[in-house]
């Protein structure tokens, strides 16, 4: 399948004239060294000047790229010893949250995270990586006991949102939500966040409450998708480029806002285009910060959470008229 995007085009056509250059002079019997040469060149600049200057929209459109890697690619590549856990213990298991105990560099932790389907057959089983009520309280419980065990959490983010149908609404969506929100700003333990994907809505920051929140260079981040936040700001979805270049959800902008900590690059045209590689910067990030939170005792680091979400907002207090 073409993982091909409109702005990557100009790429693909000269990548396709230096491997049809090739193929004559080795059918031909022609040396066309120096003329392949010049356009390898070429090809290596025109990539640093495309993917060196993304703009919002072009970065959501890498973001939902379904060759992305998912939370179970990561997690495979990252930890060692992985044991998924099922269920919410209340209703069902929401395959769109996935989690269980793992290992990473030889130390106990729990990970916990968002899991898009790989097919259609796959997608529709984990709601397109959307979860129900279940799927929080699944999350929730696993971090409830990895804080009882004095485990860190570890969360990957990857959603366009909560489960949006009456079913989720039915079973309490909100709720769940927000006492996901709530519970993981008390835990005693190092939590650690990345965004890996599109991290959406509610149903991402349901996973969001860390002491550090870790993002992929060509990840987004936001309250609203951008398709969301058009349909209610222009009454049209399809204008989602638009919202998606005035919301501020790439991480170079979040990071400026101080909404995330860290933002980890990826291979030159996307994670996709090296998993392992990319796996391994994640690896080193989470190792580096997991160091850094372990000295703290279980006070010190709901003090942290605090003042990192309190230190978010910016406030402009206007002189009296």
């Amino acid at each position: 399948m073409s993982t091909e995007l409109p702005f990557e085009q100009p790429l693909t056509e000269l990548r396709k004239k230096i491997e049809h250059l090739r193929r004559v002079g080795l059918e031909q019997n022609i040396d066309f060294t120096d003329e392949l040469n010049r356009l390898e060149e070429r090809y290596k600049k025109l990539e640093d000047e495309i993917y060196s200057n993304l703009g919002g929209a072009q970065i959501m459109h890498l973001a939902r790229l379904h060759q992305r890697p998912t939370t179970l690619d990561y997690i495979h590549l990252i930890f060692t010893d992985f044991i998924e856990l099922h269920g919410d213990r209340l209703f069902a298991d929401d395959l769109a949250i996935v989690g269980g105990l793992a290992k990473l560099n030889g130390v106990p932790v729990t990970v916990v995270g968002h899991q898009r389907g790989k097919d259609t057959k796959d997608n529709i089983q984990r709601f397109f990586g959307s979860p129900h009520p279940e799927g929080f309280r699944k999350a929730l419980r696993l971090m409830q006991q990895a804080n009882k065990f004095k485990r860190p959490i570890i969360t990957f983010i990857d959603t366009k949102g909560a489960y949006p149908g009456d079913t989720a609404e039915a079973r309490g969506q909100s709720e769940a939500i927000a006492r996901n929100l709530k519970e993981m700003a008390l835990f005693g333990v190092p939590i650690i966040c990345v965004v890996i994907g599109e991290g959406g809505s509610g149903g991402a920051l349901a996973l969001g409450v860390g002491n550090r929140v870790l993002m992929l260079e060509n990840a987004i981040y936001s309250v609203i998708s951008p398709n969301g936040a058009a349909s209610i700001l222009w009454k049209d979805a399809s204008k989602a480029e638009q919202a998606a270049e005035a919301m501020k959800i790439t991480a170079k902008d979040l990071k400026e806002l101080g909404v995330i900590d860290e933002i980890l690059p990826e291979p030159k045209g996307g994670a996709h285009r090296d998993p392992a590689l990319q796996a391994e910067t994640i690896k080193e990030a989470l190792w580096r910060a997991l160091q850094e939170l372990s000295g703290m005792t279980a006070e010190q680091l709901i003090e942290d959470r605090y003042n990192k979400f309190r230190n978010m907002g910016r406030f402009a207090t206007l002189e009296p008229v």
